[in-house]
């Protein structure tokens, strides 16, 4: 996403090198980012974040589906304040909506079932398996969680800094990574 500059090599989006883009040249160009812990905006609603978050503008009924689609009560959430009285779950739920919203190429997920108890991590995984459905890009998990395995087209092992390995699920089972799991699902890039 550029928010680390990397040591060696490039990095192509659609056969473009965008190794010295911005955070922002990256997002325009459909690179859409989930942070391990999702950051709290204080004073800002859920609504106006979905908004900030869209490619396009979108209406509290809009909103309301999205936020849905993410297994919370609409109602309840759409005027919510992003504060700390929000559970990790929530937050999880929430930030899964603004990178959603944005239907980009390439969405990347930073350990998203950190923080988060056993119940929200299988509807986490449910949300996942329906953003397959219906963004049409390139997700990747970063993950420890050998769970998240089961929704991935492909696994890439990384150990030490550099690829080990990349193949199924099944392919890769018996291999104990020391290092996050990516796991990719959807479209190839």
């Amino acid at each position: 996403m550029g928010i680390e500059k990397p040591d060696s090599g490039e990095i192509f989006l659609d056969g473009q090198n965008i190794t010295n883009l911005s955070i922002n040249e990256r997002a325009k160009r459909g690179i859409a980012f989930a942070f391990q812990q999702p950051v709290r905006f204080k004073g800002i609603t859920v609504f106006d974040l979905l908004k900030l978050s869209s490619d396009k503008a979108i209406n509290k009924s809009e909103a309301c589906e999205i936020l849905s689609k993410v297994g919370l009560c609409a109602k309840e959430y759409v005027d919510r304040e992003i504060s700390s009285s929000l559970s990790g779950g929530e937050l999880k739920r929430i930030e899964i909506a603004t990178v959603a919203v944005r239907k980009s190429k390439l969405t990347i997920f930073d350990e998203p079932e950190a923080g988060i108890d056993l119940w929200s991590f299988q509807n986490l995984i449910k949300i996942f398996e329906d953003m397959k459905k219906i963004i049409k890009g390139t997700t990747l998990i970063i993950s420890h969680q050998e769970r998240i395995l089961n929704i991935a087209d492909e696994v890439i092992l990384i150990k030490n800094g550099k690829i080990e390995q990349i193949g199924t699920k099944d392919e890769l089972l018996g291999i104990v990574p020391e290092k996050p799991l990516c796991c990719k699902l959807g479209e190839n890039q």
